[in-house]
């Protein structure tokens, strides 16, 4: 190779990078929601939580509670919750060490804090997560608690370096025994208790903490508002033993919420914006639409999707995904169209984006447990003003897209993509406007 052929081949390379640099500084500072509105400030501060400015230190082995994971120590640690609400609050502190329990329940002006080192493990009985009201794919109904609880606690935190251990394997074998037995059944047919729920809860921080090992999802928020969930670390194996349904992060009828920092590996969504099921969910109140959510700096290990959209969803808009690395994500973009539901997907924006997933977009009815309920025309759903931008990945499959009658797809833009796939097809004539620039399939620019 010639010299001036290198200094030309060195000279595109040195712009390219710089061109890209330059849209991710100028998408970056614009510091616009999708549909163009402005970002507020409350999303650009990140700043952690001081153990010193929650009030009162309530260290559990104080009040009773004993470093041993051998015995369930709920009463003894719910009281502790208890009195420090009634008694006008502070943060129950879990030192170094082992505790195991099973449902808590936070009150107002309660905290929760763990030393390094701390571990809260759940029970694995299910006996000891009572049934109370609660919400579950998309709809209400009575369930069994979970590990953490908080309904209706405004200011409510998570913090410190320690871990919430749902102690899972008993349940996770469970489940698959049972879906030995009947491979069509459901999720909630397999008594499971979920890591961390909070109901209708604003201005939450959760900071720093270790999910891991959930029985069932692993957090999840419904009907929450400003809430940052920074730093964790969330895993749930999905081998040897799989770990059914261990959503990292369920948002559920929740606006602004910002996610950042974190690492994800879980044996199903790691990100999932649920809101409602069925032919009328849009109807109801106890449904509704997951809004100004923003995704960043953030790392995906194995998972089903690192973003999805359902199935149980109705409305998202104004979703920002940047700035993350995704390694073995099945999917990188989920939008599950399901059929029995009227469902809107609008103003999604995934950018700045590195690594491997196996397929880039995916695009497809959600068709199990398809239930009309008598109604006589199948609802459509929209997905439209998505943007896929400045993203560099290898996958199998680039645009593993299929619809029906009932999909309808408009407004795409694919921007400043360098894809390697094993599968290239593309099939542009599915979304109704599609917007291509600067797509790089295998080396071969698309149109």
């Amino acid at each position: 190779m010639s010299h001036r052929l290198k200094f030309i081949i060195a000279t595109l390379i040195i712009f390219h990078t710089s061109f890209n640099k330059a849209i991710f500084s100028q998408r970056e500072t614009t510091n616009l929601f999708p549909d163009g509105t402005v970002i507020p400030s409350w999303f650009s501060d990140a700043s952690k939580i001081q153990l010193k400015d929650l009030g009162t230190q309530f260290e559990i082995t104080d009040f009773g509670a004993k470093n041993d994971s051998t015995i369930v120590q709920t009463k003894v640690i719910q009281k502790i919750i208890d009195q420090v609400s009634a008694s006008g609050g502070g943060v129950i502190v879990i030192p170094t060490g082992t505790f195991l329990s099973g449902a808590l329940f936070f009150k107002p002006n309660t905290h929760l804090h763990f030393a390094d080192s701390a571990k809260l493990k759940g029970s694995d009985d299910i006996s000891d997560y009572p049934k109370i009201a609660s919400r579950m794919e998309g709809q209400r109904l009575d369930y069994f608690a979970a590990l953490i609880n908080a309904y209706g606690v405004d200011h409510f935190s998570i913090t410190g370096k320690g871990t919430i251990d749902g102690n899972g394997l008993k349940f996770w074998e469970a489940f698959w025994q049972r879906r030995k037995e009947n491979p069509q059944c459901t999720n909630l047919e397999v008594s499971r208790p979920r890591l961390v729920f909070l109901w209708d809860c604003d201005h939450v921080q959760i900071q720093d903490v270790q999910l891991h090992n959930s029985g069932f999802w692993s957090s999840h928020y419904y009907q929450c508002n400003y809430v940052k969930i920074l730093d964790l670390h969330i895993y749930s194996p999905h081998a040897p033993v799989k770990a059914p349904s261990t959503d990292a992060i369920d948002l559920d009828v929740c606006s602004n919420v910002l996610v950042k920092g974190c690492y994800m590996s879980v044996n199903d969504d790691a990100i999932a914006l649920k809101g409602g099921k069925g032919p009328w969910a849009d109807q109801d109140p106890a449904n509704g639409e997951n809004t100004n959510i923003i995704i960043e700096n953030c790392t995906f290990g194995f998972c089903h999707s690192a973003l999805t959209c359902g199935s149980e969803s109705i409305h998202n808009k104004n979703i920002l995904f940047r700035n993350c690395q995704v390694d073995q994500a099945r999917r990188l973009l989920w939008l599950k169209m399901r059929p029995d539901t009227p469902q809107e997907y609008e103003y999604i924006t995934v950018e700045n984006i590195q690594g491997q997933v196996y397929s880039f977009i995916y695009v497809k009815p959600w068709t199990q447990f398809f239930d009309l309920k008598g109604r006589p025309d199948v609802p459509t759903s929209y997905s439209e003003h998505i943007t896929m931008q400045n993203i560099h990945l290898r996958c199998d499959i680039f645009f593993d897209v299929a619809i029906t009658d009932y999909d309808q797809l408009s407004h795409f833009t694919f921007k400043n993509l360098d894809i390697e796939a094993k599968d290239d097809a593309f099939e542009k004539s599915l979304v109704n406007g599609f917007n291509l620039i600067d797509v790089v399939v295998n080396n071969t620019l698309i149109h």
